[in-house]
């Protein structure tokens, strides 16, 4: 696997982490939505990503 593929992997790990972390009881509790969105759209955009360069790979492109 390539560098390109495991950072993106990595960057999907990190939206779910941005998913899970629990901000309740801290100052930060008032930007919780916003890590949400953020982490959903890394999930997105990296996965739909990684499934592109695989259909391509697939291909023979």
């Amino acid at each position: 696997m390539d560098r390109f593929e495991v950072l993106m992997v990595a960057c999907i790990l990190a939206g779910f982490a941005l998913i899970r972390v629990p901000l309740e009881g801290t100052f930060l509790e008032s930007v919780e939505p916003v890590t949400t969105v953020i982490g959903i759209v890394a999930i997105l955009l990296f996965s739909l990503f990684l499934l592109y360069k695989g259909v391509r790979a697939m291909l023979g492109k």
